[in-house]
């Protein structure tokens, strides 16, 4: 049997898989093993046409994708025949509206970040028509005891959701509102675009882990919200049908990649990552630490209602299998620094920096503590010391919340590299953290389900097999002597009361 330059058998198969991140675009090429066999890598674009708004152009990111597959099967010296299948993971929230019979966008995509939606969030949060939504839903869980009564007594709108951002592009955007009444428009997040135009516009579709982070879908019944689409006058016309996430969504026009490769996943990068990091069990958790902080855990076949702003996903749907998510999240993690350039200092320093608490887009990021002896490594040192504060508290908020005990913690994206902040977390948590020996986990979670679809691997057990870890952070002390003795006991309730003066700082988000 004849073999390629770099020695693979032609009739040996591999996985493509695509993550649309935030700040850039990936994909990589698996083998039976989940060793990477080719990469490639692009920039995301990010447009700022007015201050808070955050754009992507939707052609620009359609030639990076296509750019990206190619020089990923490049880059392993493969052919594209090659490919057993295609999995796609994207960032979440951000969407685009777009002519059904022409693919000509009304708009560029607005993304999870944009602001604009801002005062439209305080008018419906602070609304009467709220007030009256909470209490006829208090109501009814007092009479019915269904969660998810309790959970839209709960509800309340954020900028990051979908939800208002494309109510917003529905009261400003002429074209868009004709192209509704026209009956020819169609709303997608960034997955929903790439299979539209991946088929040449014959799928318009998302998967549940996708959809169920838009806030205009119902967890509990598994479909599109009707009540929340109704209160916000958005067509359902518009909405792409909801399809598990291992299924065939359709082929690539061989156009496009010279042969038909089956698009056999479509996951949202955090439900990815989950999946990438084998946390497949109740009690599982994940930490991603990218541009933001992610922190899920697995709640298992029912969604987690939450009193103190903990969202519950679809983590993924095989099959008849449903797995939900609880998740809480803070941005600016990974942007706050270069990571490139850290120095750290052997010393604690009363600084902070802050991270916009969730809820409050007129919240500032600080410092406090300055003195005139202050330097670089300082703030360094404070902006490290933040984030790992920030785990502590959102794994608080989940330990009070959910009640389920904690079965492991896996750790994932670009910050996670950094040991202090590894090892602070990890003795602040009072547990061990395993860090992967790579960190796209969102791009291998996408591989896997695919090829789970496929058979290219057997079952889960199969894929737990295949993790690899590079390092076990243990705390050094247990968590009761941190909280007791730590020197970090006092630093932590200062940052504390620090976040609190940092909220409702600008007049406008």
């Amino acid at each position: 049997m004849g073999t390629q330059r770099n020695g693979f058998s032609k009739r040996e198969t591999f996985i493509l898989s695509v993550d649309v991140g935030t700040t850039s675009i990936r994909c990589h090429v698996y083998d039976k093993s989940a060793s990477i066999r080719g990469s490639c890598s692009a920039k995301v674009s990010l447009l700022y046409p007015q201050p808070g708004w955050v754009e992507i152009d939707p052609d620009d990111l359609w030639k990076d994708f296509v750019t990206v597959v190619k020089g990923a099967v490049q880059d392993a010296g493969l052919q594209m025949c090659q490919m057993e299948s295609l999995g796609i993971s994207t960032q979440r929230a951000t969407f685009m509206t777009w002519d059904r019979n022409t693919g000509k966008p009304f708009h560029n995509f607005i993304t999870w970040q944009d602001l604009r939606a801002a005062e439209l969030v305080r008018s419906w949060n602070w609304s009467c028509t709220m007030k009256t939504v909470h209490g006829v839903m208090k109501m009814l869980h007092f009479l019915t005891r269904q969660k998810r009564f309790l959970a839209a007594s709960l509800v309340v709108f954020t900028t990051q959701h979908v939800s208002l951002r494309l109510v917003w592009a529905l009261n400003n955007i002429p074209q868009l509102r004709q192209a509704v009444e026209d009956g020819s428009c169609y709303f997608g997040t960034i997955d929903t675009w790439l299979l539209y135009k991946l088929t040449k516009g014959l799928v318009h579709a998302t998967d549940y882990s996708n959809a169920s982070a838009t806030a205009i879908f119902d967890s509990y019944q598994m479909c599109w919200s009707g009540f929340v689409c109704s209160l916000l006058s958005i067509p359902l016309s518009i909405l792409p049908r909801v399809q598990n996430t291992s299924h065939k969504f359709g082929t690539c026009d061989p156009s496009i990649f010279g042969v038909p490769i089956p698009i056999m996943s479509v996951m949202a990068d955090q439900q990815a990552a989950m999946f990438g990091e084998c946390c497949f069990d109740i009690g599982d958790v994940k930490i991603t630490m990218g541009t933001g902080t992610f922190m899920d855990i697995n709640t298992g076949n029912k969604p987690h209602t939450s009193v103190a702003g903990l969202y519950p996903l679809v983590g993924w749907k095989i099959g008849a299998d449903v797995v939900y998510l609880a998740e809480g999240n803070a941005a600016g993690t990974g942007a706050a620094i270069k990571w490139d350039l850290l120095k750290l200092h052997d010393t604690t320093f009363s600084l902070y920096v802050l991270q916009a608490p969730l809820n409050d887009p007129k919240a500032c990021a600080s410092f406090m503590g300055l003195k005139p002896s202050t330097t670089k490594r300082h703030l360094v040192r404070a902006i490290l010391e933040s984030i790992a504060f920030r785990n502590k508290q959102l794994f608080e908020v989940m330990l009070r919340e959910t009640r389920i005990p904690i079965t492991k913690i896996r750790a994932d994206g670009g910050v996670c590299t950094n040991n202090f902040i590894m090892q602070l977390t990890a003795d602040l948590l009072g547990r061990k953290i395993e860090r992967p020996s790579h960190f796209d986990m969102s791009c291998l979670g996408a591989a896997f389900v695919a090829g789970l679809g496929t058979g290219y691997w057997r079952n889960q057990e199969e894929l737990k097999k295949l993790l690899t870890t590079d390092q076990h952070f243990l705390p050094r002390r247990s968590k009761a002597d941190w909280d007791m003795g730590s020197p970090y006991r006092g630093v932590l309730q200062s940052w504390e009361r620090a976040l609190q003066r940092s909220m409702h700082w600008y007049s406008q988000p």
